[in-house]
């Protein structure tokens, strides 16, 4: 498995506001070193399983954080 230069089409720009990138939907190939804009599980260039979430406590601790507020942010429709 090695990259062969089809995920730069894909390569996900870093999100301007105080959103993080696994927050926003990009996705993380180890193998191409890139963050990608993807709706599938692996790399569209090496067929590797793409990271959907940090691998850092801490930076699971924030995301984790951020989807909670979104949660209860949603309005209930009765």
């Amino acid at each position: 498995m090695t990259c062969k230069g089809i995920c730069i089409r894909y390569k996900a720009i870093r999100p301007t506001t105080g959103v993080g990138r696994y927050f926003s939907g990009q996705k993380r190939c180890q193998i191409c070193e890139i963050f990608i804009k993807w709706g599938g599980f692996c790399c569209p260039c090496c067929g590797y399983k793409l990271r959907s979430k940090p691998k850092k406590l801490k930076y699971k601790n924030k995301l984790r954080e951020k989807m909670q507020l979104q949660v209860q942010s949603i309005p209930i429709l009765n």
